[in-house]
């Protein structure tokens, strides 16, 4: 890409979904349009200061012309750039940082086949080989290997996204409220597009702006739907996928298969026997999970009458202080890894002279094994709603950000329709629960990009920049979004304050063990016979979960924490799942993943696809990371058949490199992308 303004013009439908997300262009500069006949304000560039303000819309109009033609061509790209004034370089740079969007020709239809972990075990390389051998571009899809999609208790899993055309607005110019739990294998959104293509009524994609549009005439060659009319947007998900469902899928988006509720992720929910009393809980009932399956996911009316709100009702009765104090109280510590406390971050935020502040929701849970979030996303999404307004009245925020990954298309249905519901009923906006209060949230998808689960990565991403992490200090407490102070928490860290304060901080830490205190979600998939989520009090051990989910008797390994984890034995299951246990056992508790392998799963080729995996998702912007991932993934490579002597060498050279990664990258991606291989090379007697 030229560091100028190129000579490619953008097509009508590129510009058509630009102008949707920014509006019409107030110049013939920023429009792009040099054909005009008023070309007097060609001499200057309008905008200035005010047009680089809005650089933050650079990965929502990206979106826009993704989800409408499906890649972003030369001219699209320098239209985005004229209408908010980017570099044309930085720009590109952007658009080609994220695996979810390509500056190639491709066609309209992408199918994604999750190759990680749990769904390598489960037989993904075989669906992708089949699915291939079916499908190609003359057939109008394109099969693109995918890193997880977060549907590992379904693995093995596909996603299908089709670009196309926005569906119609409805009379109000909202979209629909998404189907009840279970009623449909797409957003609302969708549903209502099939509708819309077959002749009833319509609704407006959801999400960031971007919207949901249709793929150009050359792409799809002028493409039709049922009835002659256009193809509209959709997409599908397939999990557990045959060849035979992610065929039908990519051929057929809006009449996939329904995707199962989200109560079908957590076995607990509706069976008391695998919620058992520990030492560590007086009772049996779920607290995190008590609403997914039980209130419908759609309804504020059916949220509230489950106890919804009454936590941000005694947080106003406590105020701002009181918050935090109990939060603080409680030990709260952050649920993504890093076990931060939170109540700690939240004080340093709200304690900051500098003003705004800022409240940014991690909904980017792209660790492999990870799809807690996603649970509680799609199974209560308004309790998401009410822990972020909370944490951002405590905090002193009144704009909140919530960066979900682009890979959850029912996540993103639920919580839009959630945010507008709670908007509509004075729950958000202007006046919240008419306290004087001001918030609101601002949902913006990520788009492929494991390294945005870093706090200052992620705040790049929003700001429209490259996802690279940023060097620290200064903390985000004190420049964060936008040079703001800014706190940052996960989607689990933030509905665990719900309960405490509607329980007190008391009786939240009588909970799990003093240094780890509350419940805890596990995310347990692999060769198990019951895999979703699992909540247990902190000081249940490894064992005791595994119990729960079914483990089977031939267990080879257990990993603890993801990829960027560690490997345990099998004979290590008394392993108590607190971050102060797993710590001295010589592992991670991490953000909760629990995957087990059998004795079919070849170890050396897990580890390699683990290798694989840093290789693709490191930024590149810090050399141990950039070049240790893939020395580490060429040193597996030669050993995957190897053992003993013949693997000594390349043993010591991975050594190596892995400390380098450890003690010189910039951000924790490079600093554990040796633990996995590591772990399994002392612990399990890999190569040996």
């Amino acid at each position: 890409m030229d560091l100028r303004f190129g000579d490619g013009k953008p097509t009508d439908e590129e510009r058509a979904a630009v102008d949707a997300l920014l509006g019409p262009p107030e110049s013939s500069w920023a429009g792009a349009d040099r054909g005009g006949t008023d070309t007097a304000d060609l001499r200057w560039a309008r905008g200035g200061r005010e047009a680089r303000d809005r650089r933050d819309q650079l990965l929502p109009a990206l979106h826009a012309l993704n989800d409408r033609v499906g890649w972003i061509s030369e001219g699209a790209l320098d239209y985005v750039c004229r209408r908010l004034t980017v570099p044309p370089a930085e720009a590109y740079g952007v658009a080609t940082f994220y695996a979810m969007f390509s500056v190639r020709p491709r066609p309209a239809t992408v199918l994604h086949v999750c190759t990680d972990l749990a769904c390598t075990a489960a037989g993904a390389d075989e669906l992708s080989a089949a699915v291939a051998a079916r499908l190609g571009p003359e057939n109008g899809v394109r099969i693109e290997r995918s890193p997880c999609l977060g549907l590992c208790e379904r693995a093995p899993a596909a996603l299908v996204i089709r670009a196309g055309e926005p569906s119609c607005p409805t009379p109000e110019g909202s979209p629909a409220p998404p189907a009840p739990e279970g009623a449909s294998a797409r957003p609302a959104f969708e549903d209502a597009a099939v509708q819309a293509e077959s002749g009833g009524p319509g609704a407006a994609a959801p999400g960031d702006g971007g919207g949901t549009s249709r793929s150009s005439e050359a792409e799809s060659g002028g493409r039709k739907g049922r009835r002659g009319r256009p193809v509209l947007h959709a997409t599908a998900v397939c999990a557990p996928a045959t060849p035979d469902t992610a065929v039908h899928a990519a051929t057929s988006p809006e009449s996939a298969p329904t995707e199962p509720a989200a109560r079908t992720a957590a076995p607990q929910t509706g069976n008391p026997a695998l919620t058992p009393t520990t030492p560590t809980t007086p009772t049996t009932s779920l607290i995190l999970l008590r609403r997914i399956g039980t209130t419908d996911p759609t309804s504020l009316d059916d949220y509230r009458a489950h106890g919804g709100y009454t936590a941000l009702r005694r947080a106003f009765a406590l105020g701002p202080a009181g918050v935090i104090r109990e939060v603080t109280d409680a030990g709260l510590v952050g649920r993504g890894g890093a076990a931060f406390p939170t109540g700690r971050k939240w004080q340093a935020t709200a304690a900051q002279p500098d003003h705004p502040h800022y409240l940014v929701c991690n909904a980017d849970e792209s660790e492999p094994g990870t799809f807690k979030d996603r649970v509680l996303m799609e199974g209560d999404p308004y309790a998401l709603v009410e822990a972020m307004t909370i944490a951002a009245y405590a905090t002193g925020a009144h704009q909140g950000h919530l960066y979900l990954r682009g890979e959850y298309p029912r996540a993103l249905a639920r919580l839009t329709h959630a945010v507008r519901q709670a908007r509509t009923r004075g729950l958000l906006g202007d006046d919240v629960l008419g306290q004087g209060y001001a918030f609101d949230i601002e949902i913006r998808r990520g788009a492929g990009a494991y390294i945005c689960g870093e706090e200052t990565a992620l705040f790049n991403s929003i700001e429209g920049h490259r996802g690279e992490p940023r060097s620290k200090p200064p903390f985000p407490v004190e420049k964060g979004l936008f040079g703001k102070p800014t706190v940052e928490n996960n989607v689990e860290t933030l509905v665990n304050v719900l309960p405490i304060l509607t329980m007190g901080a008391e009786a939240y830490a009588a909970i799990g063990t003093p240094a780890s205190t509350g419940p805890k979600l596990f995310c347990v998939s692999g060769t198990v016979a019951r895999p979703g989520v699992y909540e247990l009090p902190f000081g249940a051990t490894l064992g005791e979960l595994l119990a729960l989910a079914g483990v089977r008797g031939d267990l080879r390994a257990v990993l603890l924490g993801g990829a960027a984890g560690g490997f345990v034995r099998p004979d290590e299951l008394d392993i108590p799942l607190t971050f102060e246990g797993t710590r001295e056992a010589g592992t991670t508790l991490g953000s909760g993943v629990v995957m087990a392998f059998d004795d079919t799963v070849p170890l050396p080729r897990l580890l390699l696809r683990v290798a694989e995996f840093f290789r693709d998702e490191s930024c590149g912007q810090c050399v141990p990371c950039r070049v240790g991932t893939v020395r580490q993934e060429e040193a597996l490579h030669r050993i995957v058949d190897r053992t003993g002597a013949d693997a000594a060498p390349d043993i010591a050279l991975l050594r190596e490199v892995g400390r380098a990664m450890r003690d010189a990258s910039i951000c924790g991606l490079g600093q554990t992308a040796w633990n996995a291989v590591e772990s399994a090379i002392d612990r399990l007697g890999a190569y040996r």
